[in-house]
C-alpha cells in the first residue's frame, strides 16, 4: 500500500523522521544513565514518542501545550536544548526550575510549554484558561492538554472538558490511552467502550486515532486544530498506545501479560515510519544509519556540556525571594484623608474597586457563580456585566476547580483574573489548584498567578456549617499565597484594588455580616492600601487586641463599652504576610496581648501570632499570650448556638483574665 504523505514533502517527512528519533535515543541514553546511577528516576514514553512528537509537529511554535511527564518528545519537538533539560532533571541550578523542581514538572513560557503538577488532571483547567484568552483576544490558536486514561477518571477531567464545551474555548484534550493508570488497567477505569465516547456527553467531537502512527496523530491535530479555530470549541482525540516500560522504571511491569509487549512491539512508532520511509524510498539503510549517528552524537555533546553546569549553591535568602514575585509598580496612590470621598458601605466599596478595576484594566476577568446578571449571592457584582459585558463578567458552571485552573490559564497569556467563591467554605473543591497550582508556580519557574480569589467568610447570620466557616488559616500555611481580610470600607476598596495589581495569588475575605452592617466615607478615586501593613484602630497602654475581620468591631465595641481600660487595637488587615513590626510596637506598648480571631482556636492564625511574639518579644511580655477564639466545633445552624460559638461570647471574660496577670 501506497503511503498516504498528508500533503508533505519528503525533507517535511525526513526531518519528522529525525523529530521522533531524537526523544527515542535521549531515552536509551537516560535507561543507561539510570543504570549507573547517573540519574536518580525516569518516566519512560518509549513506545508512545508519536503522539507527542506528532501533535508537537501539527501546532504553531506560539501554541500553549500542557504536557505529562512522558511526552518529552514535547519539549524536544519545541527545540528545547537537552543540555538544559538535562540539568533540569538533575535538580541542577541552571535547569528550567533552578533545582526547586523534578523532571518535567516546569513549564517554559518562551517555548509555550505550562509545567504539570503531581496531581494530573489541574493542567487541563489551565489549558481552558489560556484559550480563553486566545478568545477574549480573537487570536486564532488552541491550546493542546495531555491527559492519561487514568486522569480521565478525575474530577478534574470533567470540569475542565464541560467548561471548555460551555464557553466555546478552542481546547484540545489528548488523551494517551496506554492502557494502565500505573498498574491499574483501563477495565477498572472506565466502562464506555472508548475515551472518545465521553466526548458526546460534553457537546463536543470526539475521535480515536491509532497514537503510534505518526502522520495519523500529525494529521489529525491538524485537522482538528483548524476545526477548533474556525468554529471556536474543543474537541477530544483518543490515541491508542501502549508504553514499552514500567510507570517509571523502579515500578517494573510485571502487571503487563507478556503478549501485549509482542503485540505492541510490531506496532513500534519508530520502526513503522522507518518502514513506510524505506519502503517510499524517501531514506535508505545507509541515510537512517547516519541520522541515527548524528543524533547520537548530539546527545553525547549536549550531555558533556550539561557536566559543565556550576555547583549548587544553596542561598537561602534567594530561595524565600523566590516564592512570591516581585511586587508590580502601580500607578494607584495610596489612600489619604485628603482624596475626596462618599459615604459607602462595606459592599458597596467592593464592588467601587471591581469597578475602576475593570475601567483601568481592559485584561481583566472576572469568573464566578452567578456574578452576571444576578451579581452573585450577595450582589457584590451588581450591575457590573451591564458595563463591562458578558466576556469579562464571566457566569461559570458549578465547578470551582476548573475555574481556579483557568484563572491560571488567563494568566499564560498576560491576563488577570478575579475569581468569586459564592462562599468561602466552597473553596475547599478548589483546594488543590490554588495550594499547588497557583501557590507554587512562581517558586518552581518564575510564571506569576495574578489572580484574586474573592471569599465571602464568616459567622452571625445563622447559615451553619457549610456557608459560615473562617477558613484563611487553611492558606497561610501556604509559601506562595498572600491572605487578606479587611475590616472596614476603605480598607476593602485599597486591599483589593491592591490585590488586583499584585501579580501573587491572593486569597480575598470579605465578612458577609460586615457587607451592609458599616458605613463611612471611602475615596471615590482608586487607590490601594498596601498588602502586608496592619492599621493601628486606637492606642493603649493596658492592652492590646491583635486582630482582623469581624474582630476589629467586636473590639471597637468591646474598647467602646470599658472606657476604663485603655485598649491598644490593632488591625492585622493581611494575615499573609504579617506586619511584624506593627505587632512588635503594639507588644512593647502594653506588654500584655490578646490575639482574637472568629476561627476555631486550634491552629488558628492566632497560634502563628502567640508563637512569634513569644520568641520574638519575650522579654516585653508582662503575661502569657493569650488567644480568644471560637469553639473547636463545626459552626451550629442554631443562632444561639452560634453566638456560644463565636469568639465575642468569650471576649470579656479573655480580656479580664489577661489584665489580672
Amino acid at each position: 500500500m501506497t503511503m498516504d504523505r498528508k500533503g508533505l514533502s519528503p525533507d517535511q517527512l525526513k526531518e519528522m523522521y529525525r523529530q521522533l528519533l531524537y526523544p527515542r535515543l535521549i531515552e536509551e541514553k537516560m535507561l543507561i544513565l539510570l543504570r549507573q546511577g547517573k540519574i536518580s528516576k525516569w518516566f519512560s514514553g518509549i513506545g508512545q514518542e508519536a503522539i507527542a512528537v506528532g501533535a508537537t509537529l501539527a501546532l504553531d511554535p506560539d501554541e500553549w501545550i500542557m504536557p505529562l511527564h512522558r511526552n518529552l518528545g514535547v519539549f524536544t519537538a519545541r527545540n528545547m536544548p537537552l543540555s538544559r533539560l538535562f540539568m533540569q532533571w538533575q535538580g541542577m541550578q541552571e535547569g528550567y526550575s533552578m533545582g526547586r523542581e523534578r523532571s518535567f514538572h516546569f513549564g517554559s513560557p518562551e517555548h509555550h510549554i505550562c509545567g504539570m503538577i503531581s496531581h494530573l488532571g489541574p493542567q487541563l483547567a489551565v489549558a481552558d484558561g489560556a484559550a480563553l484568552a486566545y478568545r477574549l483576544n480573537e487570536t486564532s490558536r488552541v491550546v493542546l492538554a495531555f491527559s492519561g486514561e487514568g486522569g480521565t477518571s478525575e474530577g478534574d477531567f470533567h470540569e475542565a472538558l464541560n467548561v471548555a464545551a460551555v464557553w466555546d474555548l478552542p481546547v484540545i484534550f489528548l488523551v494517551e490511552n496506554n492502557g494502565y493508570a500505573l498498574s491499574t488497567p483501563v477495565q477498572e477505569q472506565f466502562r464506555c467502550i472508548s475515551i472518545a465516547d465521553k466526548a458526546r456527553g460534553y457537546g463536543m467531537e470526539g475521535i480515536t486515532i491509532d497514537g503510534n502512527d505518526l502522520l495519523t496523530v500529525y494529521d489529525t491535530i491538524k485537522g482538528v486544530r483548524d476545526y477548533c479555530i474556525r468554529n471556536q470549541k474543543p474537541y477530544l482525540v483518543e490515541c491508542t498506545t501502549f508504553r514499552m516500560r514500567g510507570h517509571e522504571e523502579a515500578s517494573g511491569t510485571k502487571y503487563v501479560p507478556d503478549a501485549l509487549f509482542d503485540l505492541w512491539a510490531q506496532k513500534d512508532p519508530i520502526a513503522q515510519y522507518e518502514q513506510q520511509l524505506l519502503k517510499e524510498q524517501l531514506l535508505t539503510e545507509d541515510e537512517i544509519a547516519s541520522i541515527r549517528q548524528t543524533l547520537k552524537q548530539q546527545i553525547e555533546a549536549e550531555l558533556e556540556a550539561a557536566d559543565s553546569g556550576s555547583t549548587l549553591i544553596i542561598d537561602t535568602a534567594a530561595e524565600l525571594d523566590a516564592v512570591y514575585a516581585a511586587p508590580a509598580i502601580t500607578a494607584l496612590p495610596t489612600v489619604t484623608d485628603e482624596m475626596p470621598a462618599t459615604e459607602k458601605r462595606f459592599v458597596e466599596a467592593i464592588r467601587d474597586g471591581l469597578y475602576q478595576s475593570l475601567e483601568r484594566d481592559a485584561q481583566l476577568v472576572i469568573m464566578g457563580q452567578d456574578i452576571a446578571e444576578y451579581g452573585g449571592a450577595f450582589k457584590v457584582t451588581e450591575g457590573l456585566v451591564a458595563v463591562f459585558g458578558k466576556e469579562r463578567i464571566r457566569n461559570t458552571p458549578i465547578c470551582e476547580s476548573a475555574i481556579l485552573g483557568a484563572a491560571l490559564g488567563l494568566n499564560l497569556e498576560g491576563k488577570k483574573a478575579i475569581v468569586e467563591m459564592q462562599f468561602a467554605d466552597f473553596v475547599s473543591v478548589g483546594f488543590n489548584q490554588i495550594v499547588n497550582n497557583l501557590a507554587k508556580i512562581h517558586y518552581r519557574w518564575g510564571q506569576a498567578a495574578n489572580v484574586v480569589i474573592r471569599m465571602p467568610t464568616g459567622a452571625g447570620v445563622g447559615a451553619g456549617p457549610f456557608h459560615s466557616q473562617s477558613n484563611e488559616a487553611w492558606f497561610v500555611h501556604t509559601p506562595g499565597l498572600k491572605v487578606v481580610y479587611p475590616s472596614t470600607a476603605v480598607d476593602a476598596k485599597g486591599l483589593l484594588m491592591a490585590a488586583i495589581e499584585d501579580p501573587n495569588p491572593v486569597l480575598f475575605f470579605e465578612h458577609k455580616a460586615l457587607y451592609r452592617s458599616i458605613s463611612e466615607p471611602v475615596p471615590d478615586e482608586p487607590y490601594v492600601v498596601e498588602i502586608g501593613k496592619a492599621r493601628r484602630v486606637q492606642e493603649g497602654t493596658d492592652i492590646a487586641i491583635i486582630t482582623y475581620g469581624m474582630g476589629v468591631v467586636w473590639a471597637e465595641d468591646y474598647a467602646a463599652a470599658h472606657p476604663e481600660i485603655s485598649v491598644e487595637l490593632l488591625d492585622l488587615r493581611s494575615l499573609q504576610p504579617l506586619d511584624h513590626a506593627a505587632i512588635r510596637a503594639s507588644v512593647k506598648r502594653t506588654g500584655k496581648v490578646l490575639v482574637l480571631h472568629e476561627d476555631t482556636l486550634t491552629g488558628g492564625i492566632g497560634a502563628e501570632i502567640a508563637a512569634w511574639i513569644s520568641e520574638h518579644c519575650f522579654s516585653m511580655l508582662d503575661a502569657p499570650v493569650l488567644r480568644c477564639a471560637s469553639l473547636d466545633t463545626p459552626i451550629p445552624f442554631n443562632t444561639e448556638l452560634e453566638k456560644n460559638f463565636l469568639a465575642k461570647q468569650r471576649l470579656e471574660q479573655s480580656v479580664e483574665e489577661l489584665l489580672g496577670y
